[in-house]
C-alpha cells in the first residue's frame, strides 16, 4: 500500500511544443518597440525567414528569406549556413531601407548557434546593431 500523493505520468513533449515553451520565455522579455522593432526568426528544415516587426503598431517593416527571388538567386540550398548569411545580410539591407538601423533579437525559442546565429553575424555585419 502506497501512502503520500500519487505521482503524475511522465508526459513527452515534441520537439516543436518545446520551442514553443522556449518562445515564449523569450517573448516575456524580447518585444519591439517603434524606436527598436524586432528581429525575429523562423527556420524550417529548408529555408530560414527573417521579419523586423514593430509590435506596439503590430506591422511588419521589413521581410527576408530564403524563398524570396533575390536571395534565392544567390544561394542553392535555403537550410544552410550560407543562405543563413545571405538571409540576415538581405534583412539588413531592407531595415536600413525603412530606416531601422537598432532591433533587438528575438531567436524564437532556438539555439543561439548554427544558422540563428549566422544570420544575425551578418545582420550585424550588414548595419544591423543590436
Amino acid at each position: 500500500m502506497r501512502f503520500g500523493r500519487a505521482r503524475k505520468p511522465i508526459v513527452k513533449i515534441s520537439r516543436g511544443e518545446h520551442r514553443h515553451i522556449l518562445q515564449r520565455r523569450v517573448r516575456k522579455t524580447v518585444q519591439g518597440t517603434t524606436e527598436r522593432p524586432r528581429l525575429s526568426v523562423f527556420r524550417s528544415l529548408k529555408h530560414i525567414y527573417a521579419q523586423v516587426i514593430d509590435d506596439a503598431a503590430g506591422r511588419t517593416l521589413a521581410a527576408a528569406s530564403t524563398a524570396d527571388k533575390q536571395v534565392r538567386a544567390q544561394v542553392s540550398y535555403g537550410g544552410n549556413i550560407a543562405a543563413a548569411k545571405a538571409v540576415g545580410k538581405a534583412i539588413a539591407e531592407r531595415a536600413l531601407q525603412a530606416g531601422v538601423d537598432k532591433v533587438v533579437f528575438d531567436r524564437a525559442g532556438y539555439q543561439y548557434h548554427g544558422r540563428v546565429k549566422a544570420l544575425a553575424e551578418a545582420a550585424r555585419a550588414a548595419g544591423l546593431k543590436f
